[in-house]
């Protein structure tokens, strides 16, 4: 039990540093960390908190003023700006 409660407690302890980190140099270690398991079709993106619709938050970063945003499968494209007339 007191395994326990040191490893959450230094757990809890490195989370700080993870949001002050870069937000590509955060966006390489979790694509690597996410092929690692053999996934290959995926996105990752970089938004602006609060910004990721039904993503799958990954990451915080910029100090926690962005999100990396995650989705499994093929990225769908790109949705075309609205014409204006």
């Amino acid at each position: 039990m007191k395994r326990v409660v040191i490893a959450l407690s230094l757990a809890a302890l490195s989370v700080p540093a993870f949001a002050k980190m870069d937000c590509a140099e955060l966006k390489s270690a979790i694509a690597a960390k996410i092929e690692s398991k053999g996934v290959t079709a995926y996105t990752l993106e970089v938004v602006d908190k609060g910004q990721g619709g039904s993503a799958r938050i990954v990451g915080s970063c910029e100090g926690g003023a962005k999100e990396i945003a995650y989705v499994r499968g093929k990225a769908a494209p790109a949705a075309a700006a609205p014409e204006s007339k």
